[in-house]
């Protein structure tokens, strides 16, 4: 017998909430941080290094994959644990935010959206049904609904409409998704940056019973305190024995923040986009390797870092990693901010479960506050 896909609260300190879920390719510690796995890899990471830093869980992206390779050839081949040799479990958003985004590429209605490849000019359509029969020839765990999400700020009646649109779809996304053992489908709370839309979505997802809920349409250009005040208004309404996620979120401090108002699941870009760029996220805040002050430095990123590139390579020959556009830099950066966000997570779900989680947030902001070490 399967078994069941499960969330259990193991502490709350306010509403900032440790758990885990629990599902038949393995159990996700939350809070949790979800790497990006966006065309079938955590870009310049091995899988065994971002296993090995604590990640429970990546992200995989329907819209980049049913492009390319395609997902008929991925179930072909054993499905998207298989083809990207990640054992554990997998979450693939629905394609919407990326088809969104085409804006131009694109044309939506009740049906769908009918879009143009970004990869060869090739037009398809995706439904909710299509987005869940993708998902699931990716065979991943946690699949999200197809949703619209439109981009702050927003005139009121396009945040309703594309609120109501998402309503709909999710309806739609949990009939095609049926019953799947050991699997889970979330919907998607929308409607902008108004709090009374967000709180008709929530309340309408809730009564769909669905096995998990996640707020979207955040982090799309808006101040942090809108997506805060966004959060407060949402989360009191999500059913308290539901995962919640946050997509595409964020930076530290957002997730720091986010965790206090009870989210349980992240996932973002920015630490593996950043260390491509030569940004690396330590616990003293943010460290540019590409400014000249490293150039002579033989000390390393973070002496107490547990991950090998903070802790073994000296500030002197990353910058030069990353000066010289080699690839390498690149790679040891990412893996830096990987490990500094997982064990980041780490800190949080301790502290949670100690009770003093408002303490640990404050002493870690303080810390970034203080900054980097000296130049020599």
């Amino acid at each position: 017998m399967t078994q069941p896909f499960s969330f259990t609260l193991h502490a709350t300190d306010g509403a900032a909430r440790h758990g885990a879920i629990s599902m038949p390719r393995g159990v996700v510690r939350t809070p949790a941080f979800m790497p990006v796995g966006t065309v079938g890899s955590v870009k310049a990471m091995y899988m065994e290094q971002v296993r090995e830093l604590g990640a429970d869980i990546i992200l995989g992206n329907t819209y980049h994959l049913m492009l390319r390779p395609g997902a008929e050839r991925i179930a072909r081949l054993g499905g998207l644990h298989e083809f990207a040799r990640w054992p554990g479990p997998i979450l693939t958003d629905s394609g919407g935010f990326q088809v969104m985004s085409l804006s131009g590429l694109r044309k939506l209605d009740e049906t769908g959206a009918t879009f143009q490849s970004h990869v060869d000019g090739s037009r398809h359509h995706l439904s909710p049904e299509r987005s869940i029969e993708i998902q699931g020839l990716l065979d991943s765990d946690i699949q999200m609904q197809l949703d619209e999400c439109i981009a702050l700020p927003a005139e009121r009646s396009e945040m309703q409409r594309a609120m109501e649109l998402s309503l709909r779809w999710a309806e739609r996304c949990k009939t095609a998704f049926g019953d799947q053992p050991g699997k889970a489908m979330f919907g998607i709370v929308q409607g902008g940056d108004d709090e009374e839309l967000r709180a008709r979505s929530a309340t309408a997802l809730a009564a769909m019973e669905l096995k998990g809920y996640a707020v979207g349409g955040l982090a799309v250009g808006e101040p942090q305190s809108t997506m805060l005040r966004v959060l407060d208004a949402t989360c009191p309404l999500l059913p308290h024995e539901k995962p919640r996620y946050l997509m595409g979120v964020g930076t530290p401090q957002d997730i720091l923040r986010s965790v206090a108002r009870g989210i349980d699941m992240f996932d973002c870009v920015m630490p593996t986009r950043s260390g491509r760029h030569g940004l690396a996220f330590t616990r003293r805040g943010r460290v540019n390797l590409r400014n000249a002050r490293h150039a002579e430095d033989p000390r390393p990123l973070d002496e107490a870092s547990s991950c090998p590139a903070a802790r073994d390579y000296s500030r002197a020959y990353l910058h030069h990693m990353v000066r010289s556009g080699e690839a390498l830099g690149g790679m040891l950066l990412s893996w830096n901010n990987l490990a500094y966000y997982q064990d980041l997570m780490a800190g949080i779900r301790a502290a949670i479960a100690e009770k003093r989680f408002a303490d640990f947030a404050a002493e870690t902001e303080a810390a970034w506050q203080a900054g980097d070490i000296p130049a020599l």
